[in-house]
């Protein structure tokens, strides 16, 4: 038998989890059975930590896990391991209430069970510190990702749409506020289902539909621009190389990788791209992010071949990342050529 797989003659019908999972369940498994076996990882003695790298879906799906755990639990807290800058992220913090706190406020020694939602411990070197009890995500699945309760719906637009599956079949209907959240957060991960998507997800961002405030999320959606966001914009627009279809932006030294996601995001609408890469240094390591709205060619698996050699890449069809620590590099550059250069000729092999 696949050890990777959960037999159904004793994890379904004794309902007994396996000390840890190495692969996410089959597909074979009721959502109705996998709501039961999470809130089996789970006593009411116990604390549990929840940990994201916070966007508006990992808040959201964040909101969501504690809403489950509810009253089944003796306490549940919420920390986030990146600093929040972008000022949408801020305006949905503020707006909806949510209560996180940054990492290095964690306690390790108050909590009994630790939880991932939206990444998987490998993403983040903050996040493989700790010993994961549940990894819920909807990003392609990392062979080191283990956890007694582990869902990867790699198909899936936002780990939202997972949760908001989970509270149904779990019987509660989201408040206001967590709806809110959760619309928010399919909203942003499938750029308004332009980005790849399931029918699961249309399906759960209709069901929220009927109880968020819309006027929450209007203003949200309106906090993007700042002083500072302008001033990237005038970065960006003074920096931009054109290859064939393909735009890159570089944005030298960056506070925050949400920066490049921003202008990524942005000159993709340019009429004559169909690539748009944003690159920049953020302390000791070259960030790359792609959006692709071509056709044929898979931004994640562009993003492996093109550069991961160096450090971590990968992603989904249409949008995807790539980490390099600069050490890795240096043997690339030639005397006098810079990270930019480095980009360009790799973006100049690539085939539309």
């Amino acid at each position: 038998m696949n050890k990777n797989k959960i037999p159904e003659n004793k994890t379904m019908s004794n309902n007994k989890l396996p000390n840890k999972m190495e692969a996410p369940f089959p597909k074979s498994t009721s959502l109705s059975d996998k709501v039961k076996l999470l809130m089996e990882v789970m006593t009411h003695e116990d604390a549990l930590a929840i940990i994201i790298n916070a966007d508006p879906d990992a808040m959201a799906s964040a909101m969501a896990l504690k809403r489950l755990f509810w009253r089944r639990v003796r306490k549940t807290s919420i920390y986030h391991s990146n600093v929040i800058k972008r000022a949408d992220n801020l305006a949905m913090i503020n707006l909806l209430k949510l209560d996180q706190k940054h990492i290095r406020k964690l306690k390790p020694q108050n909590f009994t069970k630790f939880a991932i939602v939206d990444s998987q411990p490998s993403h983040n070197e903050q996040l493989s510190k700790y010993n994961f009890d549940i990894i819920i995500d909807h990003h392609p699945f990392v062979t080191q990702s283990q956890a007694t309760f582990l869902e990867i719906k790699e198909d899936y637009g936002a780990t939202s749409s997972i949760m908001t599956e989970y509270l149904r079949a779990a019987g509660i209907k989201p408040s206001p506020r967590l709806a809110t959240a959760l619309f928010y957060g399919i909203k942003t991960d499938t750029d308004n289902f332009v980005r790849d998507s399931t029918p699961g997800d249309i399906n759960a961002f209709r069901y929220l539909f009927q109880f968020i405030n819309v006027n929450i999320i209007k203003k949200i959606e309106s906090s993007e621009l700042t002083k500072n966001t302008l001033q990237n914009y005038k970065t960006a627009m003074e920096n931009l190389i054109f290859v064939k279809d393909k735009v890159l932006i570089p944005m030298d030294n960056v506070s925050n990788p949400d920066n490049l996601v921003l202008m990524a995001d942005f000159f993709l609408k340019m009429a004559e791209i169909t690539w748009s890469v944003a690159a920049g240094i953020i302390g000791k390591k070259l960030v790359i992010i792609f959006r692709n709205a071509g056709f044929r060619l898979d931004a994640g698996k562009v993003a492996k071949k093109l550069f991961g050699e160096y450090g971590s890449a990968g992603g989904h069809k249409s949008a995807a990342r790539a980490e390099i620590p600069l050490s890795n590099i240096e043997s690339e550059l030639s005397e006098g050529a810079d990270y930019v250069q480095f980009i360009v000729s790799k973006l100049k092999g690539l085939k539309s």
